[in-house]
C-alpha cells in the first residue's frame, strides 16, 4: 500500500525555526504542496518519508551543512535587491556603508552570542580551517619552537602534521591506539613545559569524538579548532589563546573562517608568512586587508541573530542535546543492529556515527533506500566507511525523529 500525506502550509508558516514544533510532512514554504514518499516498511509511518518541505530533503551532511530555512527565506528575499539599496549583497563594495554596516554588526552580534572578551580579536578570514594549520603557528610562534598536540581524530592530525612545517610539533597524546573512539585522559599527557601551545580539535566531524570539558593547560595557550561544534554550545572564551574553524558546518555557507584570537598572542610573525596569514593585520583592517567573502559574512551574521534569539547559546546547547539523545538512544536500542563506535563519555552532540552489525552489503542497501526516502548525506566518511548523521544546529528535532522512524523500520524489514 503507497501511503501520501498532503498538506498545504499558509505563508505565515513557511519560515521554520530550528526549534519548530510544525508536524513532519508540514515543513514548506508557501504556497507549496508537501508529499510523503512512499515508506519502505511493512507498516510504514507517514514521519518516516516526508521530505522536508516541497523539493528540500533532511540534510545530514558533514559540511557544507544545512542552514536554517528562515535564514535561507531572508538571504533570497535580500539576494537581488538588499534592504532597498538596489543591489545584492554579492554586489556591493565590501567598502561601501551598507556592506561596512554588515560586517559591524556580524562582529557585534557574534561578540553578544558568544560573550568574547574586548582583549580578543575576531577575525573573519578566507580559507576554511585548513588554512589556519599553517597560520597559527607563524603567528604565535614566529620563531619556531615546540608546540603540543592531542590528537583525537583526522582533522588533529592535519593540524599536526601541518605545523610540523614550521615548528617542532610534539605528539603529546593520541587515541590512534582506540581507532579515536575516545580521548585520551589528561593525566596521560606528555606536555612541553615551554610549549608555544597545545592544539585540540574540540570535535572530531569523521569520527564524532567531542571534548566535553576544556582542558587546563596553564599559562600555556589552548588552541581550539572547533570547526563542526562552533556555536553549538558555550565557550568560556577566556580559557583559550585561540579559537577557530570554518563556518561551513554549523554557521554558514562554505568560504570564510572565525578566528578568536587573545590579542597579546598577535604582532609578530614567522618570517615567511603570507600576508594574507598575517593575524595582527588582518585585525588592523577590521579583516578587509582586501576583499572578504562577504555573502558569507553576511549569511553567517543572519544566523547569528537568530540564535541570539532563540536564546543564547545555552538554549542552542538544551536543543542540541534533546536531539543528540533521541538518534543516541535509538542506536543503544537495536541491539547491536546498529552501533555507535564512540567512548559514551565522549559522543559528539554534532556528528553521529554509526555502523550496521549486518554488514557492508546492509549498510548499503540502508544508504541507498535512505536516500530515496529523503535523507540526504548519511554515507560515513570516505575513510572509516558506515553512516553518519551529522545533525547540527540547524537540523530540527523532526528530522532526527524522522530518521529514527526510518532506522527503526528498515530494521524491522531488514
Amino acid at each position: 500500500t503507497t501511503h501520501f500525506l498532503i498538506a498545504t502550509v499558509p505563508p505565515k508558516m513557511a519560515a521554520l525555526s530550528m526549534t519548530s514544533g510544525v508536524a513532519l510532512g508540514s515543513r514548506a514554504v508557501a504556497g507549496r504542496k508537501v508529499t510523503a514518499r512512499k515508506a519502505i516498511a511493512s507498516k510504514p509511518r507517514a514521519s518516516v518519508a516526508v521530505r522536508a518541505s516541497g523539493d528540500r530533503k533532511w540534510n545530514f551532511s558533514a559540511g557544507p551543512a544545512v542552514l536554517p530555512l528562515d535564514v535561507l527565506e531572508d538571504a533570497k528575499e535580500d539576494l537581488i535587491n538588499y534592504k532597498g539599496t538596489g543591489m545584492s549583497v554579492m554586489e556591493m563594495s565590501h567598502r561601501g556603508k551598507d556592506f561596512m554596516k554588515i560586517a559591524e554588526e556580524a562582529e557585534a552580534d557574534l561578540r553578544e552570542l558568544v560573550g568574547i572578551p574586548a582583549n580578543y580579536k575576531v577575525l573573519f578570514l578566507q580559507g576554511g580551517a585548513s588554512s589556519q594549520f599553517a597560520a597559527i603557528p607563524m603567528n604565535i610562534a614566529p620563531e619556531g619552537g615546540v608546540a603540543d598536540f592531542i590528537l583525537t581524530g583526522a582533522w588533529g592530525k592535519k593540524a599536526y602534521a601541518e605545523a610540523g612545517k614550521y615548528m617542532t610539533a610534539n605528539l603529546a597524546a593520541s587515541s590512534k591506539d582506540s581507532n579515536f573512539s575516545t580521548i585520551p585522559d589528561v593525566s596521560d599527557w606528555k606536555l612541553t613545559k615551554d610549549a608555544k601551545f597545545v592544539h585540540i580539535c574540540s570535535n572530531e566531524t569523521i569520527g564524532g569524538v567531542e571534548f566535553k570539558e576544556v582542558p587546563d593547560t596553564g599559562d600555556v595557550p589552548l588552541v581550539a579548532d572547533m570547526s563542526s561544534n562552533y556555536l553549538s554550545k558555550p565557550i568560556d572564551v577566556e580559557k583559550y589563546g585561540i579559537i577557530y574553524g570554518g563556518v561551513q558546518k554549523n554557521i554558514g555557507p562554505a568560504g570564510m573562517a572565525i578566528v578568536i584570537v587573545r590579542e597579546d598572542l598577535i604582532g609578530e610573525t614567522h618570517p615567511l608568512c603570507p600576508t594574507m596569514f598575517d593575524y595582527k593585520l588582518m585585525a588592523d583592517n577590521d579583516s578587509m586587508y582586501n576583499t572578504p567573502p562577504c555573502w558569507t559574512m553576511y549569511t553567517s551574521g543572519l544566523v547569528f541573530k537568530k540564535l541570539i534569539k532563540m536564546g543564547g547559546l545555552e538554549a542552542v546547547e538544551k536543543m542540541n542535546e534533546e536531539k543528540a539523545k533521541i538518534l543516541y538512544d535509538a542506536i543503544d536500542g537495536s541491539d547491536g543492529y546498529y552501533v555507535n563506535p564512540v567512548d559514551k563519555k565522549y559522543r559528539s552532540l554534532m556528528n553521529v556515527p554509526f555502523t550496521l552489525g549486518g554488514g557492508e552489503d546492509l549498510e548499503k542497501k540502508f544508504l541507498k533506500e535512505a536516500a530515496a526516502a529523503g535523507f540526504e548525506s548519511l554515507k560515513g566518511h570516505r575513510s572509516v566507511g558506515g553512516a553518519r548523521a551529522s545533525i547540527y544546529n540547524a537540523m530540527p528535532k523532526e528530522g532526527v525523529q524522522a530518521l529514527v522512524d526510518f532506522m527503526a523500520d528498515f530494521k524491522a524489514a531488514n
